[in-house]
C-alpha cells in the first residue's frame, strides 16, 4: 500500500500546521482550477486560491485544511504546501472567524459607499479568508 500514498506538508511562516506520510490523494483549488493529485502524479508547481485543501487517507478518513493562498509543489511522492497562511480545524477559533466574517461585510458594505475600490479589494480578501476558515471547520465535522 505504500507505493499508493505520499507524504503531504503544509508550512507556513509561522512553521509546519500539517505533515503526514499516507495520504492517497490531496484536493486543492488552483490558480487554474481544481485539482487532485494521488502518488505518483506527474510533477507540478501551482499557485493555489484561498480556499479548503482535502487530505483523503487509505483508511477511508479525510481531513481538511483552511489554506490561504500559496503554491503546492509536488515531485510524485512528496507534496509541499507553502501557504501565507493555513489552520487545521481543530485550532480554527469559529466565534473569531464568524465575527471576523462580519467586519469584513460590513467594511466591503462602507467601501463600496465611499467608492473606495483598496478598501474594497482588501476587504473582499478577508471575506475569503473568514469564510475559508468556516467551511475548514464546519466539512471536518461533517467528514
Amino acid at each position: 500500500m505504500a507505493e499508493n500514498t505520499f507524504k503531504v506538508t503544509i508550512i507556513t511562516p509561522d512553521g509546519t500546521v500539517y505533515d503526514n506520510e499516507k495520504v492517497t490523494m490531496l484536493v486543492m483549488n488552483t490558480a487554474g482550477g481544481q485539482m487532485g493529485i494521488m502518488a505518483n502524479h506527474v510533477p507540478l508547481i501551482a499557485a493555489l486560491e484561498i480556499s479548503t485543501v482535502r487530505i483523503k487517507h487509505s483508511e477511508g478518513t479525510d481531513e481538511v485544511a483552511a489554506v490561504n493562498g500559496g503554491i503546492i509543489q509536488f515531485d510524485g511522492h512528496n507534496a509541499i504546501i507553502a501557504a501565507d497562511s493555513a489552520e487545521m480545524p481543530e485550532t480554527i477559533d469559529v466565534e473569531r472567524a464568524q465575527k471576523a466574517k462580519e467586519r469584513s461585510e460590513s467594511a466591503i458594505a462602507e467601501a463600496k459607499k465611499k467608492h473606495n475600490q483598496n478598501d474594497l479589494s482588501r476587504a473582499e480578501v478577508h471575506l475569503k479568508r473568514a469564510i475559508n476558515r468556516l467551511n475548514a471547520a464546519s466539512k471536518q465535522r461533517n467528514i
